[in-house]
C-alpha cells in the first residue's frame, strides 16, 4: 500500500487515468495538476494549480511519458493552461522527491542533476519496454494495413533493430505470414534472428538489400534509413519509424522521392491507452513500493 505517500500527477494523456486509478486503489494521496477539463471522478483525488508552492509536499512527481520538451513544456491534454517545469518548480520539490517519466530528454536530466533530484525513466526498465512493445507492434501493424494495398501475409518486411520492440515487431509480422528480414549489428543478434526463422542481415548492407521491400519498420533512434537507402527502395514501399523523435529516417528525401514514411512514436498511448496506462501504473507503483522496502523515501 502507498498510504501516506503524496504523489503529484502533472499533465499527460489518457494513459494517466489508469495510473491515477491504480494509485487511489493503493491509498496514495494524489494531487492532479493540469487536469481542469477532466470530468472522470476519482474518489479522494484533489486538483491543484501548477505552481511551485504546490510541489513542496510531493513525495513523487509523475510527468507525462515524454517527460518535458527541451524548453521545459509539459504536455497536458486535459487543460488549456501551459505547464512548464522550470528551475523554480524543481527547486520547490523536496530533495527526497523522485521524478518519474517514461523517457527523459536532456533538459529534464540536466534540471534534475542541477537540483539533485532523481529522475526515473520507467521505459528504460526491460519489463516495461517489453510490455509496451505489444501495443507498439499492434499499432504499427494497423498503420501498415492502412497505408498499403497489399496484405501483410506474403509481404517482404524489414525490421531494423532486434531489441525489445524490434523482436516483438518481427514476431508479429512473422505470425501474419510476412517474410521478415531482421537488420542487426551484433553477431549474437544475427544468430538469434536466424534461430527464430527471420532472414538476418547486417545493417551495413541495408541499402544493398532494399530493392524489393514492401515495408520497413525502424526501431533504431539514429539516422539509419538514409537517402542512400531510400533511393534503392521501390516506390510502393512504406516506412514506419517506431524510434523516438526525430526517428531514424530521412523524411525529407522520402517525401521528395514519393516514398511514404511515417514517424510513429508513442503508439501505445494512441492505440491502447488503457493497456499502456496499466503498464505505467504497475511500474510506477512497484518502483515506489521497492523504495519503501529498501527504507528509502519515494
Amino acid at each position: 500500500m502507498l498510504t501516506g505517500v503524496h504523489i503529484i500527477v502533472a499533465g499527460g494523456d489518457a494513459r494517466q487515468l489508469e495510473v491515477i486509478r491504480r494509485l487511489t486503489e493503493l491509498d496514495a494521496t494524489v494531487t492532479l495538476m493540469g487536469f481542469e477539463r477532466l470530468d472522470t471522478p476519482f474518489s479522494g483525488v484533489t486538483k491543484a494549480e501548477w505552481t511551485p508552492e504546490a510541489l513542496r509536499s510531493a513525495d513523487a512527481l509523475l510527468l507525462p511519458v515524454a517527460g518535458t520538451e527541451e524548453d521545459g513544456a509539459v504536455s497536458a491534454i486535459f487543460t488549456d493552461q501551459e505547464l512548464k517545469f522550470t528551475d523554480d518548480y524543481a527547486a520547490a520539490l523536496p530533495k527526497t522527491c523522485k521524478i518519474y517519466t517514461g523517457l527523459a530528454r536532456s533538459y529534464l536530466r540536466k534540471i534534475g542533476e542541477k537540483h539533485r533530484l532523481t529522475v526515473v525513466e520507467l521505459f528504460e526498465r526491460d519489463d516495461v519496454a517489453i510490455y509496451n512493445s505489444i501495443p507498439t507492434a499492434e499499432g504499427a501493424l494497423m498503420m501498415a494495413i492502412q497505408h498499403t494495398d497489399i496484405t501483410i501475409h506474403g509481404s517482404r518486411c524489414m525490421v531494423l533493430g532486434l531489441g525489445r520492440t524490434g523482436m516483438t515487431m518481427a514476431r508479429s509480422l512473422q505470425g501474419l505470414g510476412a517474410v521478415v528480414m531482421a537488420g542487426v549489428r551484433r553477431e549474437d543478434a544475427f544468430a538469434r534472428a536466424y534461430e527464430m526463422g527471420f532472414e538476418p542481415f547486417n545493417i551495413a548492407d541495408l541499402a544493398r538489400l532494399a530493392g524489393n521491400i514492401d515495408l520497413i519498420f525502424n526501431t533504431i533512434p539514429n539516422m539509419i534509413v538514409t537517402a542512400q537507402v531510400i533511393s534503392k527502395l521501390p516506390l510502393r514501399a512504406v516506412i514506419i519509424d517506431l524510434a523516438s523523435k526525430p526517428g531514424g529516417t530521412d523524411f525529407r528525401f522520402a517525401e521528395k522521392r514519393g516514398i511514404k514514411a511515417l514517424l510513429a512514436p508513442g503508439l501505445p498511448g494512441i492505440v491502447a491507452p488503457k493497456t499502456a496506462g496499466r503498464i505505467i501504473a504497475n511500474s510506477l507503483c512497484q518502483s515506489i513500493l521497492d523504495d519503501y522496502k529498501q527504507g528509502e523515501a519515494p
